[in-house]
């Protein structure tokens, strides 16, 4: 299987809040990686799609963050490009954020998103 692996700087970064929330959802996997997608839904275009897989697909680019690998679909990296995730706190729940810098409009309720 081929992977393409960028520099993080270039393509989409972690903060280090989300990297420890990550890592410790792997750790309860015995390994894997976070692969990051995007689909089609919602009124505004885009949804983000956030899965721990066993592998890389076919084509994904790998990003590693001291030990945390995130595998970005080929077809969404046009679509991430820039893009910080991070993990929030936002009353007792804790929230996977994107700061995608791409983004021109998001539904009212926040689950898609729209890009030029």
């Amino acid at each position: 299987m081929a992977t393409e692996t960028f520099d993080p700087n270039q393509s989409v970064s972690l903060t280090d809040t989300a990297r420890k929330f990550f890592a410790s959802k792997l750790a309860k996997q015995d390994g894997g990686v976070v692969r990051l997608s995007t689909k089609e839904s919602g009124c505004t275009g885009y949804a983000y799609v956030l899965d721990i897989v066993d592998a890389p697909e076919q084509g994904d680019s790998l990003l590693d963050f001291d030990g945390v690998s995130i595998a970005i679909n080929k077809e969404s990296l046009r679509l991430l490009q820039g893009t910080e995730i991070d993990l929030v706190r936002e009353g007792v729940n804790q929230v996977v954020k994107f700061n995608n810098p791409n983004v021109v409009a998001e539904c009212g309720c926040g689950e898609s998103f729209s890009v030029n």
